[in-house]
């Protein structure tokens, strides 16, 4: 079968490689990957920012869809022939996030889905909904289940209230998807014209171009006539976060979720002062993801991909992700 290695970090070291099918071992299942979709975290681990030290060769790519075709010993969850998603999270079934369920995750090292065929845990997954197709259903495992829990985990997103998303990725527009049908005002800021109009055809309540208006949070204060955001995704980082304390309500949430932006300082006077929650999401759970699954089918929603790049031109997908002209997920069809 063909998988890929990094053998060297930046984009030559990603390495197309031939290795034998994988046998499931007792409690495995073997599954034919039929698509998978890239997050921003997957180039910081092929260009080596996610982790210097990272062990080399290593396969990356945390999301994957495929079809079960063998069954190891003991497996009961699914049956060969079932469509399954990886959890991004092998051991975090339920409950909160521990150093035994944050243990095996894949992509940064030890297992990772850019493979032909992977053997996987049965408790790392999960049905998917029927009406997506095998692209739309392999960009949910990591950004939509991270969207998902800012969102109604960490928090408890309303009818009414205000959500500022940053960017128009992966996460970000999951953010604006499920905001909307919870009945949220989602606001969404962008260095594009083209990306934020896209957005209000997607149901943004305002939008904001931050190359414009670099001071954005006074444009969120006028839109929320001086009160603030309920909740940030804040998917920025060190760059942005002062911008988002300054945006968010008194008592309200920042869900803390990416490194997109470069440096930064925060005067931590004005989240104490003012009690805002600093709340940081590392994906979620498979109870979580099951959950949204429910929803997403329930509603019939559909994930915005960008671009769906075949197996042979793998590089490629990263050198899109790379540009930051993507509008949603990047998707890989193998």
């Amino acid at each position: 079968m063909k998988a890929y290695e990094i053998t060297s970090f930046g984009m030559d070291g990603l390495q197309q490689v031939e290795r034998d099918v994988p046998v499931p071992q007792p409690g495995e299942v073997q599954i034919k990957l039929a698509a998978g979709s890239l997050n921003f975290r997957d180039l910081m681990v092929l260009r080596g920012d996610y982790n210097p030290r990272l062990p080399l060769p290593a396969t990356p790519l945390s999301d994957g869809v495929g079809y079960v075709t063998e069954l190891g010993a003991g497996v009961t969850s699914v049956a060969v022939g079932d469509r399954v998603a990886i959890t991004f999270f092998e051991n975090w079934v339920s409950g909160d996030l521990s150093d035994a369920g944050a243990r095996n995750n894949y992509g940064a090292g030890g297992k990772g889905n850019l493979a032909q065929f992977v053997c996987i845990n049965q408790s790392g997954l999960v049905h998917v909904p029927e009406h997506l197709t095998d692209d739309e259903a392999a960009t949910l495992p990591c950004a939509a289940v991270t969207a998902w829990n800012a969102l109604f985990e960490q928090s408890r997103t309303r009818p009414g209230d205000t959500v500022l998303v940053l960017g128009t990725g992966g996460v970000s527009l999951f953010a604006l998807q499920f905001g909307t049908m919870a009945g949220a005002q989602v606001i969404v800021t962008s260095s594009s014209d083209e990306k934020l109009a896209r957005a209000t055809e997607m149901g943004a309540a305002a939008t904001i171009n931050y190359r414009e208006n670099p001071d954005w949070e006074k444009q969120i204060r006028k839109f929320t006539e001086g009160l603030g955001v309920d909740q940030v995704i804040e998917v920025g980082g060190a760059g942005t976060l002062g911008r988002s304390v300054k945006s968010v309500r008194r008592g309200g949430t920042i869900s803390l979720i990416g490194a997109l932006t470069g440096s930064g300082t925060l005067d931590p006077t004005p989240v104490f002062m003012r009690g805002i929650r600093l709340n940081g999401i590392f994906v979620g759970s498979r109870a979580m993801f099951e959950q949204m699954n429910q929803a997403i089918d329930q509603r019939k929603l559909r994930p915005i991909v960008d671009r769906i790049f075949e197996f042979d031109d793998v590089r490629s997908a990263f050198e899109h992700m790379a540009s930051g002209n993507h509008f949603g997920k990047i998707a890989i069809r193998f």
